[in-house]
């Protein structure tokens, strides 16, 4: 088995971690927009559920599909069996906690950007008028937080999988990567070049199911 850490999908998507700012800002700068209408519970508690409610379904549910980058994603029956080995690990009570943990580590930072969000309405020039907006703003901007930590955290998790454990697990078949994951975009035969892959060219899932066991 070729090491499944060297899999570049997984360093593409711990790499979003890198985008985490730029979302904190946008939630910041919504925060920013007009003046409270609700108490700041009130406020804080919309933001946090628009953010972490869809993202938390998702992972709990139906886990972002990793083999994919922007608006492309890899055919599941394109992936070579040590993907589909990787993917299993997206289906398991550990990522299922992991989707609550990381939205808890969230919302003290959503707190403090509440309150450091006067200093920023010298920045923003819509009118103080716009709240709605400016929560909304605020909750998209949580939103690509929660996906871009959630999803970075499950690829760290598949990183400090033992190379045994992971060789040890049936890899997924195509119908059930198909039904079982969130897959965004448009699906391609290849994104990356197969020389960037840890796993050889002809061990592809073409024929997977035909290698699944017969019963006796």
């Amino acid at each position: 088995m070729s090491n499944f850490r060297l899999d570049p999908y997984l360093w593409i998507h711990l790499s979003g971690l890198a985008a985490l700012p730029l979302w904190l800002a946008m939630s910041l700068l919504g925060l920013a927009i007009g003046y409270p209408i609700w108490p700041v519970g009130v406020e804080i508690a919309i933001v946090a559920a628009i953010g972490i409610v869809p993202i938390l379904v998702m992972q709990w549910f139906k886990p972002f599909y990793i083999f994919s980058v922007l608006i492309v994603a890899i055919k599941p029956e394109q992936l070579t069996p040590q993907q589909c080995q990787i993917l299993t690990r997206f289906k398991t009570p550990l990522n299922q906690r992991l989707a609550i943990i990381a939205p808890l580590l969230l919302i003290p930072v959503l707190w403090q950007l509440y309150r450091l969000a006067p200093l920023a309405a010298e920045v923003v020039s819509l009118p103080p008028q716009g709240r709605l907006l400016g929560l909304s703003i605020a909750s998209l901007g949580f939103l690509g937080c929660n996906l871009f930590l959630q999803v970075p955290i499950s690829a760290i998790a598949v990183l400090f999988t033992p190379k045994t454990q992971l060789a040890a697990r049936e890899p997924l078949t195509p119908d059930s990567i198909r039904q079982g994951f969130t897959r965004i975009g448009l699906q391609v035969n290849r994104i990356l070049p197969r020389s960037l892959l840890p796993s050889t060219p002809e061990n592809s899932l073409s024929s997977l199911e035909s290698r699944e066991p017969t019963e006796t």
